[in-house]
């Protein structure tokens, strides 16, 4: 519901993102806010918004396999991985500049999406998020036993660069996360509203009334696995090229879990949802490390034995909390607030 006044004269009036004068003002706010960031951030606040950023960027993947197109995984961790050793392959390996291995990694990571994605066309729901869990333990099995990848211990690649700038500072390779979350985020955005999105959507509410329709379901579950991963595939890149070192032991399971429970706290299916959950859920994993030793110190008898356990209780905890609660997560909480703002006095 827009804000009183604000009306639709067009289809471009009513298709924009940006509508209002203060829309407009929160939107430059924002962009100078994070142009201006590395000028006062210190080295730990750079870094955090690099992983926060590469985490946005998972997230989206997963919201375009999942949100739009309803199709599960629970193997995001693993497709993860398969782009960062690609992308540290083609670079330390090959010889490819860096700036020709950031796609072709989110190609070749869209391509191995495929193959486990081709089960979504006979099964859905549980039976595929089963299939996804086992490309899980598949892909990090076969990392761990191939030697062009270093086996099992990982391989190292050169810091990212643009011809012969080298971006191996955290304030420099800021600018090229944060342009590459830009340009998915902006993308992610329009997909939704082309004819591809539309038939995403459509699979993901009923694919059988889709198909009727004349969808190609076929088609178009597997074109959205291939889009989830590719976003995968570049989000493993800039992890690979930031940190210049690959383990398979980056990539478990516990993070495909994760980036899940962003995509629920978030709320299924909106962009808003993808990107507050993304930040929310990396905000409460950075929390909890700061946290961890003092706990551990307040109870000195459980020491080390509830230090690893903190996280994935609290991450099922707040799971829990939104599936119970706010079920249609932090976007439906957001809009019902806006809502009741604009409404104010009145009840209805």
């Amino acid at each position: 519901m827009p804000p009183c006044g604000v009306y639709s004269r067009n289809y471009a009036e009513d298709m924009a993102t940006v509508r209002t004068p203060f829309h407009w003002g929160l939107l430059i706010i924002l962009l100078l806010l994070l142009a201006f960031f590395p000028s006062f951030a210190t080295y730990y606040w750079l870094t955090l918004m690099i992983f926060m950023c590469i985490f946005v960027i998972n997230t989206l993947g997963l919201h375009i396999l999942l949100g739009c197109a309803g199709q599960i995984s629970l193997g995001h961790s693993a497709f993860m991985g398969v782009g960062a050793y690609t992308s540290a392959i083609l670079t330390a390996k090959v010889g490819i500049p860096f700036l020709f291995a950031l796609p072709l990694a989110g190609i070749v990571t869209g391509l191995v999406g495929l193959i486990f994605g081709f089960p979504s066309v006979r099964v859905k729901g549980f039976y595929l998020a089963l299939v996804t869990l086992g490309a899980q333990f598949i892909l990090v099995y076969v990392i761990e036993h191939l030697e062009i990848t270093g086996g099992t211990n990982g391989m190292t690649c050169p810091f990212a660069s643009i011809g012969p700038w080298v971006l191996d500072t955290p304030a420099k390779i800021y600018w090229l996360t944060m342009a590459v979350t830009g340009v998915m985020i902006f993308f992610t955005h329009n997909l939704t509203r082309t004819r591809v999105g539309r038939a995403l959507i459509a699979v993901r509410d009923n694919d059988i009334a889709a198909e009727v329709l004349g969808v190609d379901v076929v088609y178009y579950k597997l074109l959205a696995f291939f889009i989830g991963c590719f976003f995968t595939g570049i989000a493993g890149s800039l992890w690979a090229h930031y940190l210049t070192s690959v383990h398979p032991d980056q990539f478990p399971l516990y993070n495909s879990i994760l980036y899940l429970g962003a995509i629920i706290v978030g709320g299924i299916g909106t962009l808003f949802g993808a990107i507050t959950g993304a930040i929310v859920m990396r905000g409460f994993d950075e929390a909890i490390r700061i946290a961890t030793p003092a706990l551990a110190e307040l109870f000195p008898t459980l020491g080390a034995n509830i230090a690893p356990a903190i996280g994935p209780m609290v991450y099922g905890l707040v799971i829990m909390i939104f599936l119970i609660f706010e079920p249609r997560g932090l976007h439906h909480a957001w809009e019902r607030l806006k809502s009741s703002i604009r409404l104010w006095p009145f009840a209805y």
